[in-house]
């Protein structure tokens, strides 16, 4: 049966009975946030529902604000965000899909941008809380109330901080404004003060670039050209046809990209509004001195030592079967004057990067300064024509030129050679850096070490390992600040050790720590490791000003704790001396963001597969729920496969039991407040050894995980095996079609969101799939769930972005699979928002998704009879401890009911 769809977003469903979407009966909620306020008032608009109001309310929390130290680490700014979901008319706004890009055409910018609402500061003093109350804050002031802020960035000095404004309006909004604020007064003003800051001409072009620091007093920003005229006209009729052509032969396989050009019209749009005007901006006065041509510039960076700069742009010709970041493109050298020095990269038209992993561009790639000297440019050149497929040795070269050098036409300098695809420089000092390369096929990683004084003497092997293996994880190494504004490897003072941050990945869960690492011997010192009940981890050093040592003695830096119930809270850790244990003050008190759910209970779940695998899942409860008084919950099943080489890796636990359970907008986690038991992240690995493939045990893999997941929970008594569903977004709504179809014994019934399920549309390749279609027909087909719809008679929903943007996940994947299901008399039902990408933002379009899937799940999952053992309050059980008064799991589903006839 066609259900006939209501304006604001398309429902077909093919079950007669199915239950049409329950409209709450509540009157909605309302937060307010930093002066922005959104309703909710039961319906969100024409054919727009919420769901039930303990889920909603969850939605709906407050954000916190965001947070940035200065530089010189005396302030700390707050940045105050919206509600954390805009409304659909944001999404409405008309968009260019360009080349891969989705661009605002009033705004010369991307489109679906964030932003903040308000700035403040507060003094880094020895007792701040944050967020700091009103009596202690700075507030940025000046610019128009009520604007929201863009690219909020520091200048080196912490003197000032340049940021951008747009209406809140969506039929006011112009190109962006520049404004500086002075960190003393808080007082912002307009930055172009020399120019009429309303002419289109002083403001932004920030489709590629926005703008960016020079030094303390020197901005370098992309304009909007003057005189730049109206856009070009769309031809009344077309002026011919498009023609692509491979007469000559060329190989250039191509994943499933959206958004291409598609004639040469939207080639002129995409030129006329990618083109800007570069500028210098003086920040005292606002004075601008306009530099070079206009042109598609696509990336400004001052050297270190703000005497140079590296300027790229864009250059036709364009392509229409791949996205703009593989155009042609044009790199030059400049004075910070605007002065053309050299040009040190052209790289064409790239249509035939192969598609398997670890290909690469030809030509200079990873091309910018070391961070370690004034103005020196590196960069890395593949040996194989960025084909893993040849065997060449080294594959990869890393280069170096100084920019001095490079200005009197000296060639550049080999650094170090690699034989797998480097990753990567992490520069440090004369005497200490670290080369990256790995190789997808091995998942071997290798990390060395290297004298940049003397490269000469090559590289010293520091790990050689399997990156699937988190137990032998060595960690990552910390950096610091610079008093250029770049940041180095932190090696500690005289010698050459590093701080090495990791997640401590263990049998018992992840145990983050910080190491002290002799690159020479290879040794390490544990210098501080989380442990329970809290999951802490260590973040940026705060002891790092105007290029001080890192010293044992002195060291300090930011740390974070947090426990399944309570929220990440901010700590300051520091080391008076070596072999004493550290000190720590609080600096942040964020409260709870979804109480009504704070005291739900969570368990880390360790089982077998029949092939022998250890398998990991995280098991959530509800508040209050007691197994002996509530007997088995329906339970929603929530996972996303991974591929894996080694079986050992594969059973690796990821994950910590004592780490806060946040809860996104689209989480299934929600249904916690709804007395549902949650099974998130089940471990679903395809592994294969050797040289077999994983995809080719696809099915056979993914059904075994799932059996294993869904035995454990049974065994457990926590879920009513005849009320489990299963779920997923992209990859994972692939998983939940095909469970559905090869495993239907284990689930009720079925959501997938985003999902792909015709691989013959995904030809060259999927996830972590090489071959192409061709290569693997079997498999390609098998694991196909579309092809296998006449398998599938468990109730699936789908629900699809309209405008999703992901390579591999177009609409048509949904809708293609709907009418499959429909044609074989599937019970299913697909939704369709309109304007969404691949994730879900609009608040109508996520509060619907949610009352959709709740109101799916009630009906094939239903709660049970009221009349049920009642909880230790006198409420029903499974309703989250609250009466039975219409919001609860069986008064929503006797609900559905009574708008059956309107839907």
């Amino acid at each position: 049966m066609l259900h006939r769809p209501s304006a604001g977003r398309r429902v077909l469903c093919s079950d007669a009975t199915a239950a049409p979407l329950v409209e709450a009966s509540h009157s909605g909620t309302s937060h307010r946030s930093n002066g922005t306020s959104y309703q909710g008032k039961g319906r969100l608009g024409p054919g727009y529902q919420l769901p039930p109001p303990e889920i909603a309310e969850i939605v709906d929390a407050p954000s916190q604000p965001s947070l940035s130290f200065s530089p010189d680490r005396t302030k700390v700014l707050q940045m105050y965000r919206p509600p954390p979901n805009p409304p659909i008319s944001e999404l409405a706004r008309p968009e260019l899909k360009l080349a891969g890009l989705r661009l605002d055409a009033s705004m010369w910018s991307r489109s679906r941008m964030g932003y903040y609402t308000g700035l403040a500061l507060v003094d880094m003093t020895d007792d701040l809380l944050v967020p700091a109350p009103s009596e202690k804050e700075t507030r940025i002031t000046g610019y128009p109330e009520g604007s929201w802020l863009n690219y909020v960035v520091w200048s080196d000095d912490s003197r000032h901080l340049a940021f951008t404004i747009r209406s809140p309006d969506p039929g006011a909004r112009e190109p962006l404004e520049m404004w500086v604020a002075d960190v003393q007064t808080g007082q912002a003003r307009p930055l172009l003060q020399g120019a009429d800051a309303s002419l289109q001409s002083n403001r932004l072009n920030s489709i590629f670039e926005d703008f960016t620091w020079i030094d303390k007093d020197l901005i370098a920003a992309t304009f909007i050209p003057e005189d730049r005229g109206e856009p070009p006209a769309k031809p009344l009729v077309p002026i011919g046809p498009r023609v692509e052509d491979n007469s000559e032969g060329k190989t250039a396989a191509g994943r499933t990209y959206t958004d291409l050009l598609k004639n040469e019209y939207d080639a002129d749009l995409l030129e006329y509004y990618s083109t800007s005007q570069l500028g210098l901006i003086q920040v005292e006065t606002g004075e601008v001195e306009r530099i070079g041509p206009p042109r598609m510039y696509s990336a400004v960076s001052p050297s270190p030592d703000a005497q140079w700069m590296l300027v790229s742009w864009m250059e036709r010709p364009f392509s229409f079967n791949v996205p703009c970041g593989r155009f042609p493109l044009r790199v030059q050298l400049w004075t910070r004057t605007g002065a053309f020095v050299r040009e040190v990269a052209y790289l064409p038209l790239a249509e035939d990067i192969p598609i398997a992993f670890n290909s690469c561009r030809k030509g200079p790639r990873s091309l910018g300064w070391r961070d370690d000297r004034p103005a020196e440019l590196t960069w890395i050149e593949c040996q194989d024509g960025g084909d893993p497929g040849v065997d060449v040795s080294p594959r990869d070269i890393i280069f170096t030129l100084p920019a001095a050098a490079a200005a009197e036409g000296a060639a550049p300098s080999q650094f170090a050679t690699t034989d797998l695809r480097a990753g990567g420089v992490a520069w440090g000092t004369d005497d200490l850096a670290l080369v990256y390369q790995s190789w997808w096929k091995t998942r071997q990683s290798i990390i060395s070490t290297i004298r940049p004084g003397r490269p000469e003497e090559g590289l010293k092997v520091l790990f050689d390992r399997n990156f699937e293996d988190a137990y032998g994880d060595p960690g990552s190494p910390a950096t610091r600040r610079t008093s250029m504004g770049t940041y180095v490897l932190a090696v500690l003072e005289g010698s050459r050790k590093l701080l090495m941050q990791g997640l401590g990945a263990s049998t018992e869960g992840n145990k983050p720590f910080l190491d002290i690492l002799d690159v020479d011997s290879g040794e390490t010192e544990r210098l501080w490791q989380s442990s329970p009940p809290h999951f802490e981890y260590t973040g940026s050093l705060l002891c790092d000003l105007h290029d001080k040592p890192i010293r044992l003695d002195t060291l300090s830096l930011l740390k974070s704790r947090e426990t399944p119930l309570d929220p990440p809270q901010f700590y300051i850790q520091s080391w008076d001396a070596p072999g004493q244990p550290p000190k720590e003050r609080q600096l942040s008190q964020f409260p709870h963001p979804y109480p009504s759910v704070r005291d739900h209970q969570k368990e880390i779940l360790r089982y077998k597969r029949a092939d022998g695998i250890d398998l990991t899942a995280t098991l959530y409860l509800p508040p209050k729920y007691n197994q002996e008084r509530d007997g088995p919950l329906p339970c929603i099943l929530w996972a996303y496969p991974r591929e894996f080489k080694s079986k050992d890796a594969a059973g690796q636990l990821r994950k910590s039991p004592y780490q806060f359970t946040g809860i996104g907008p689209t989480s299934p986690l929600l249904w916690l407040a709804k007395g549902w038991a949650v099974l998130e992240g089940p471990a679903m690995p395809i592994v294969a050894e050797g040289d077999e493939e994983p995809n080719d045990t696809y099915l056979q893999q993914l059904g075994d995980s799932a059996r294993a997941a869904v035995e454990e929970v049974k065994r457990r008594g926590v879920a009513d095996p005849n009320r489990i569903a299963v779920g997923g977004h992209s990859y994972g709504a692939f998983m939940a079609a095909n469970l559905l179809a090869h495993a239907p014994d284990l689930f009720a019934c079925g959501i997938a969101r985003s999902g792909a399920y015709n691989r013959t549309l995904t030809p060259f390749g999927f996830q972590a799939e090489e071959r192409t279609l061709w290569e693997a027909t079997e498999t390609y087909i098998n694991m196909s769930p579309y092809l296998q719809a006449h398998k599938i008679q468990k109730p699936l929903l789908l629900i699809h972005g309209e405008d999703d943007n992901n390579a591999g996940t177009h609409t048509m994947q949904s809708e293609r699979f709907y009418a499959a299901l429909k044609g074989h008399g599937a019970p299913c039902r697909m939704v369709l928002l309109p304007h969404e990408s691949h994730g879900y933002t609009a608040r109508e379009s996520v509060m619907h998704m949610l009352a959709e899937q709740d109101a799916w799940m009630e009906k094939y999952c239903p709660a049970p009879s009221p009349a049920s053992a009642p909880s230790d309050d006198g409420s029903s059980p499974h309703s989250n401890g609250s009466p039975s008064n219409g919001s609860g799991p069986a008064a929503t589903a006797a609900a559905a009911g009574e708008v059956r006839s309107r839907l």
